[in-house]
């Protein structure tokens, strides 16, 4: 079973002017693109071929032997995650029982927007920042590298962000943390 290169929830040009067009042209159709399709080439005639994503993740997890592997399918995984995370309408806080334990763990959804940026814009070189939950219900944010992700470490994610260069260089250049305001204040989707 090959794994599908999905849609995008939105048009290209939809989160614009936070996310151009142009952006989301050479993030989702060609970064994306090309993670689904080496992960295809790699996992034909392997034990990994019939698994879904979240199953090759933390088949291959930790595994040297099995980088390339993780590799595409955590970005491919992070990537499907990211565009969920992002809506035309977004930049509001959650509601309800995730907004209360954000409060809980952050002292309030403002606390919580900086303990966020701060994980994004301090992720030496390439990565993500996430929200995540462990498996007692506890909410943390952390920043992960490369293609590492939540799940290779039994965390739940809730909500992320790219901060890879390809995710905002177009539009921001080399000033992500503008990129990553403009995300929270304008296309955060919980």
């Amino acid at each position: 079973m090959a794994i599908e290169f999905p849609s995008l929830p939105y048009a290209e040009d939809a989160l614009e002017p936070y996310i151009s067009a142009t952006t989301m042209a050479f993030h989702y159709g060609k970064h994306h693109r090309a993670y689904v399709d080496n992960l295809n080439k790699l996992i034909v005639e392997t034990p990994f071929a019939d698994l879904t994503l979240e199953e090759i993740i933390k088949e291959t997890a930790g595994e040297p032997k099995y980088q390339a592997i993780f590799n595409n399918a955590a970005q491919a995984w992070n990537h499907n995650f990211f565009w969920h995370c992002m809506s035309p309408d977004g930049g509001k806080a959650p509601k309800g029982a995730l907004l209360k334990k954000i409060e809980a763990a952050f002292g309030s959804y403002d606390a919580f927007c900086e303990a966020f940026l701060n994980a994004a814009t301090s992720q030496f070189g390439s990565g993500w920042a996430w929200l995540a939950e462990d498996d007692e219900g506890k909410l943390r944010v952390m920043k992960t590298s490369n293609a590492d992700t939540p799940l290779a470490h039994g965390l739940k994610p809730l909500m992320t962000v790219d901060v890879w260069e390809h995710a905002y260089y177009l539009d921001y250049q080399n000033v992500r943390a503008d990129f990553v305001k403009n995300f929270i204040a304008h296309l955060i989707k919980f």
